[in-house]
């Protein structure tokens, strides 16, 4: 199927789940859906597909409809009866999704706080608004204004983001006020993660502590919590790098206080169905939240997660909407259980030039190391590879799982050790 607008075929008794910008992990959500015998369609936000993520596998849904304004685009839904309609990614499709299912008028969050689910300074006025712990913020256009709020703050190091970008693009830690004019022309020169112009830059106080991110599916503002990993970062320069998430026990300190924190963030934040990914830092005075989407995570790898966790994010929000009373009686308000160690390593790369080939040899002596779930060769031979500075440069990604942590760190380490070997560069 292409991206151009396509009528479905019919419908049949099976009921339809509405995805809308199945981009990235989104894809798992058809397969999803089909296991419990609901049917998908997909609504493309963009007259055209973006070009940061790879498309969207459009050959999984029943039908692909390019939305010209929403309202047409739910009275063409409407014929199909949807049971629900979820976004499928960040950008233009979590507010679209928040409209179709208000317009279609099945189990959603609504569009009062929309804008706060992308928006990330709204984002952390709602949470202050409900008394919840949050960082300090100031937004504008011009970077001079963003230093002298730095400057008058007097407390660093500061954090410079775009507001509604993704995957840690444009997210600079500045100590300094050059730093910060630098980090805020930069996003102000160059569109966000989405194609979207950067009108504004966001400066935040530096939460410091240990960073964690939460995935959970909610219905009717009831959670389960899918998983809680915590981040293994670094600092290059201006730009944390994420190496390696580590899976938390869900009954060990700080992970239930982390749970409790982004639950009542959600209920702030108008986040009462669907899935939602969560990043939170937890500071001396308790968790903090960093930033939350409203759809399912970007590390989200079913039959990994299955192994780990004995479930996984999509096919928990796919159980919520095909059968929530299911998931009330089954799922809601509880966690996960930590069946196996885990991880999943963000190999990074301070390479910069053309992949010549790769190495396929080295690549079987990662994958034969006794943890190795799954490895990831994100390039092939005439692939520019750049120096990792964020998440979408990450050369390879390489998803570990075991009985023992000490067997999970000796195999880490010697995936260190080979990394640079994978590809050979011109």
């Amino acid at each position: 199927m292409t991206a151009e607008q396509t009528d479905p075929a019919p419908a049949g008794a099976r009921p339809v789940a509405v995805v809308v910008d199945s981009y990235t992990t989104a894809n798992h959500l058809p397969p999803a859906f089909d296991r419990l015998g609901v049917a998908t369609v997909h609504v493309q936000s963009t007259p055209e597909l973006l070009t940061s993520m790879p498309a969207p596998n459009l050959d999984a849904y029943q039908a692909n409809f390019v939305c010209d304004t929403p309202e047409d685009t739910a009275a063409r839904l409407e014929a199909l009866a949807p049971i629900c309609v979820v976004a499928g990614q960040e950008g233009p499709g979590v507010n679209l999704a928040d409209t179709l299912s208000t317009l279609l008028n099945v189990p959603s969050n609504g569009t009062s706080l929309s804008l706060a689910r992308r928006d990330k300074f709204l984002m952390i006025e709602a949470l202050r608004s409900a008394g919840l712990r949050c960082a300090d913020q100031f937004r504008s256009s011009d970077p001079e204004d963003l230093v002298a709020w730095a400057e008058a703050r007097g407390n660093w190091p500061v954090v410079v983001k775009p507001l509604r970008s993704a995957a840690s693009n444009g997210v600079s830690v500045c100590s300094e006020a050059s730093e910060i004019r630098k980090a805020a022309e930069e996003i102000l020169g160059n569109p966000d993660f989405f194609g979207q112009p950067n009108q504004e830059v966001l400066v935040q106080s530096y939460l410091v502590g240990e960073e964690y991110k939460v995935d959970m599916v909610s219905y009717e503002g009831r959670r389960y919590t899918c998983g809680v990993w915590q981040y293994g970062k670094r600092l290059v320069g201006t730009r944390n790098i994420y190496d390696r998430d580590s899976l938390c026990p869900a009954d060990r300190s700080p992970v239930p206080e982390i749970i409790a924190y982004v639950d009542a963030a959600l209920t702030a934040l108008g986040i009462e169905f669907g899935p939602s990914h969560a990043e939170v830092i937890v500071t001396p005075d308790g968790p903090t939240l960093v930033e939350v989407g409203t759809r399912i995570a970007g590390g989200t790898v079913p039959d990994f997660h299955d192994v780990c966790l004995g479930t996984n994010q999509a096919d928990v929000t796919a159980l919520a909407y095909a059968r929530p009373q299911e998931f009330l009686s089954r799922l809601a308000g509880r966690s996960y259980r930590m069946l196996r160690h885990a991880s999943q390593y963000l190999v990074p790369t301070t390479a910069d030039g053309v992949v010549a080939s790769v190495d396929e040899q080295v690549v079987r002596q990662i994958e034969a190391l006794e943890t190795v779930f799954r490895l990831t060769v994100k390039l092939k031979a005439g692939d520019r590879i750049r120096p990792t500075v964020d998440l979408p440069s990450a050369t390879m990604v390489v998803h570990m799982a075991g009985d023992r942590p000490a067997a999970l760190e000796r195999d880490h380490e010697r995936i260190r050790q080979l990394k640079d070997r994978v590809y050979r560069i011109a």
